[in-house]
Parts: C-alpha cells; sequence; structure tokens
C-alpha cells in the first residue's frame, strides 16, 4: 500500500531526477540497487529522506542540495558526494555554485576533503559530457 508520505517522496525524488541524463547514476536507480537487499529500506529512503525531509519548503531545491554537498564533503563520504554533485546540475545549479560550496567548506573540513570533492566534481562534469557515469551495475556503495 503506497501512503501519502510514500507518493509525496517518490515524487520529490523525481524531481531531483528529472532533467538528469539517462546514464547518469540518481537515487531511482539507487534505490532500485538496494530493493534485492531488503523491500523495506526503499520505503525507508523514500518515505523518510524524500517523503519528510527533502520535501519541506524551507529551503529550495538549489539550497537542500547545497547543504547536502557541503555535509557530505565534511563526512568523506565521496560515493554519495557524486550522487549529489549530479543532483546539483539536475537542479540547476551552476558549476561555479557547486564550486563554490566546496571552497566554502575548506575552513570547516580541510583541503584534502576539499581538493577530493573538487576531483569529483571535474569527473561528473566529464561524465555528464560524454553521457556515461561509470557507476552502470553493481554494488555502488551509496546510501
Amino acid at each position: 500500500m503506497t501512503t501519502d508520505r510514500y507518493q509525496r517522496g517518490m515524487d520529490r525524488m523525481m524531481d531531483l531526477v528529472a532533467g538528469g541524463q539517462a546514464n547518469t547514476f540518481d537515487h531511482a536507480k539507487l534505490v532500485e540497487s538496494y530493493k534485492d537487499l531488503d523491500p523495506e529500506l526503499a520505503d525507508y529512503i523514500i518515505s523518510f529522506a524524500f517523503g519528510d525531509i527533502y520535501s519541506r519548503s524551507s529551503l529550495t531545491q538549489q539550497q537542500q542540495t547545497m547543504v547536502t554537498i557541503a555535509t557530505l564533503v565534511g563526512l568523506g563520504t565521496e560515493p554519495q558526494l557524486k550522487l549529489h554533485i549530479n543532483v546539483g546540475f539536475n537542479v540547476g545549479l551552476t558549476r561555479e555554485q557547486i564550486i563554490g560550496t566546496l571552497i566554502h567548506c575548506i575552513p570547516y573540513v580541510g583541503f584534502p576533503r576539499v581538493l577530493n570533492a573538487l576531483t569529483l566534481v571535474k569527473e561528473v562534469m566529464t561524465e555528464r559530457a560524454e553521457g556515461t557515469t561509470g557507476q552502470e551495475g553493481g554494488d555502488t556503495g551509496l546510501v
């Protein structure tokens, strides 16, 4: 049974995926990749993360994505960061806004994590230009 929360989350998740390229690894593909591990995991991700958190109206999609990118840089979770850099482009963030978000993190998380993140931005831009993400199939390591 689909709940309002799940449907709201699914709609919100698809908003973030919209505009992405067909070969771009995104949240919809992420959720699908975990279905065989536990059928309820998709519900947790969609209902909570997207139905509750991402559906809040206090921040724009772009602001939410910049906060997410900054947080993931601080945590050093590069596979998730790469996914959200793609989301950033999907929701209309410019290259300069994404890079500016990362550079703003330098005094708080340090050069190594920000430089790693900037490397991911370069990878994402190259992959988007080529129409591939290098993450087709297999375990993504993303949550």
